[in-house]
């Protein structure tokens, strides 16, 4: 009798999660991919997908889910969304749509503002399935150059030259052949890197299971039995190089994507992620940034969704019974009301609790304790300069550059995060230097006989804060004199590296966290949003900070639910679709890269049978 009362609770318990993991349609299928259309280059018809103004006529009937933001993380959990049969609107407070994937053009230059880059798009990857399903095969991609990164260190005679190349094999070698003493220690961390980035998706699910499952495993010290990546979210990078190597300049290469954490505030699995990332290749979309909202938005208008800019989000509407149920848009002077059962947040954890939330909301404990998890990350600097001249003319080049004044990171950031206001342009640490119109190879087209460089530094907002209540192109002489400190300091640095552009320079343009905070709506300026730093990724913090938040039917999505950067982000999208449908969406994106990976070694069973023919 128990025996049978047990089979039958095995069956049913069998049952259940089958039908939890494949019994509801999935959002994905291979027929969805078409081949891609030809580009379209025409402005005006981008912008009336791109830049199409908000209007109560314009905002669809019926409305399933509404999303806050049009980041990547938005973006990509309203297709999923959409494709999933809901009918989403995204508002975006900018005039323009796309986050960090957008573009500028000014001059006759175009300006990626945050997209300078993506590794993982190699044939068949989970990545690039999933930008394939978003915009339905319509999104293209250019390898860049095997030689994707240079890291230099030191000035004058003193700078050293380090080249990063991608390569299943070749990374890993080529690193050896720079540090011919440090091979063990290169071999090392590279386990780490392989660990960190098959393992990764251990700390996913830690937030796709109930809580208590995922506290539960961690607290018990079971979770570590599976797999060593939970200890590694939560090891301190600066410690854990130490125990490899005393090189210092090995040590920055270790850590050189800055985001505006030091090493020994960062995870080591996070450094050890982002030079992973690469290992297979680093891709720039063709026809530029804006290409990734242009084709995402269609996808979610298909599906009868719309995305509409200048709709600035002033309040998540919640009822009395503590439930999202709709948003107030600000239009002109007046707000209007929009309602849906679901709303999603893809514009950060402190804009979403601490000022879309009505107040006796926000004062909550349960909010308060999700704030208390992060804190607010650093702003960010950007120089835009245009050139005429073509790459070739300049010397311009798709490779990256990573420029150090000195080996110990540690000590270059702390001590430049803590320098007043007056002293900070004049003593700048590090910066990043990427050329957009040498990685697409669209640009000489869209743009001919000119080039474009960006370059990025992290700093303090409160350098900045001052003029935080003047309006965007007129915050006045100082401030304008003062951001140019920065960009002269920058752009002298920048020449030494390209000797070409300093004659050819036509155009410049510098954006503070003010400006990030204008545009992107980024807290403090922050592209990065929350600040990513060591306790955040303790594994028990990446249990805790999931989609769902303590306000039902409001969900978070983008940077601020597992990592930065555009893949960060886009996964944020897909996590936070899993959380709205109540499904596992990985798993039908890793069934459809069984599936592509199947016919692939048939194309290749029947190329081969051809030859032998």
């Amino acid at each position: 009798m128990w025996l049978l009362i047990f089979l039958v609770c095995l069956l049913i318990c069998a049952g259940s999660t089958y039908w939890y993991l494949f019994g509801k349609p999935s959002p994905f299928s291979l027929d969805s991919v078409r081949p891609p259309a030809p580009r379209e280059f025409d402005q005006k018809k981008r912008d009336k997908v791109i830049k199409q103004g908000f209007s109560l006529d314009k905002v669809p009937k019926n409305l399933d889910v509404i999303v806050i933001g049009s980041g990547i993380g938005g973006l990509t959990a309203g297709a999923t969304l959409a494709k999933a049969g809901k009918k989403v609107l995204v508002l975006e407070q900018h005039d323009q749509a796309g986050g960090c994937c957008h573009t500028y053009i000014e001059k006759g230059f175009e300006f990626d503002v945050g997209l300078h880059y993506i590794g993982q798009l190699h044939e068949n990857s989970l990545l690039r399935i999933a930008f394939d399903q978003i915009s339905e095969g319509q999104l293209e991609f250019h390898q860049l150059d095997q030689h994707f990164d240079t890291i230099q260190i030191g000035l004058g005679n003193e700078k050293r030259e380090y080249t990063i190349y991608s390569g299943k094999t070749e990374m890993k070698a080529h690193l050896m052949k720079q540090f011919p003493d440090d091979t063990e220690a290169i071999d090392k961390f590279f386990k780490i890197m392989k660990i960190s980035a098959k393992k990764t998706h251990y700390l996913a699910t830690l937030k796709l299971i109930p809580q208590w499952v995922s506290l539960f495993l961690l607290k018990s010290g079971i979770a570590d039995l599976i797999s060593p990546v939970f200890c590694l979210s939560g090891t301190c990078a600066t410690d854990f190089v130490n125990t490899l190597t005393s090189n210092k300049d090995l040590h920055t290469i270790f850590s050189y994507f800055f985001y505006g954490v030091p090493p020994k505030d960062s995870s080591v699995l996070i450094n050890a992620l982002m030079i992973h990332h690469y290992k297979r290749g680093a891709y720039y979309p063709k026809g530029g940034a804006s290409e990734i909202p242009f084709h995402i938005i269609r996808t979610i208008q298909k599906y009868g969704g719309n995305c509409l800019v200048r709709a600035p989000v002033s309040q998540i509407l919640v009822d009395e019974e503590g439930a999202a149920y709709g948003v107030k848009v600000r239009k002109g002077q007046e707000e209007v009301e929009i309602h849906a059962p679901v709303v999603v947040s893809n514009c950060g954890i402190f804009n979403t609790f601490q000022k879309l939330l009505p107040p006796e909301i926000q004062a909550k404990p349960d909010i308060q304790q999700r704030l208390n998890m992060m804190k607010h990350g650093r702003g960010s600097l950007l120089v835009f300069s245009g050139f005429d001249g073509t790459k070739e003319e300049l010397g311009l080049v798709s490779t990256n550059f990573w420029l150090f004044k000195d080996n110990d990171m540690d000590k270059s950031m702390e001590d430049f995060f803590a320098l007043s206001r007056e002293e900070a342009p004049d003593n700048i640490p590090m910066m990043f230097i990427t050329v957009p119109s040498s990685k697409d190879p669209e640009a000489k087209i869209r743009h001919p006989g000119k080039s474009c460089m960006t370059i990025l530094i992290m700093v303090n907002y409160e350098w900045f804060e001052q003029w935080k209540d003047t309006t965007v192109r007129k915050r006045g002489d100082e401030y304008y004199n003062y951001k140019m400190r920065f960009a002269k300091n920058l752009f002298d640095w920048a020449c030494t590296v390209f000797p070409k552009i300093k004659d050819k320079l036509v155009f410049q343009d510098v954006a503070t966290p003010l400006t990030n905070m204008h545009y992107l709506g980024a807290q403090h300026g922050a592209m990065y949003s929350a600040e990513h730093n060591l306790e955040r990724f303790h594994a028990q913090a990446v249990a805790k900070n999931r989609c769902n938040t303590p306000v039902k039917n409001l969900y978070i999505s983008g940077q601020d639910v597992f990592s930065c950067g555009i893949a960060g982000a886009l996964h944020g999208g897909l996590l936070c679709a899993c959380a709205v449908l109540d499904r596992i969406i990985y798993i039908d994106l890793l069934l459809l890269k069984m599936k592509l990976k199947r016919r692939k070694a048939r194309e290749l069973a029947k190329l081969v049978q051809k030859k032998l023919q």
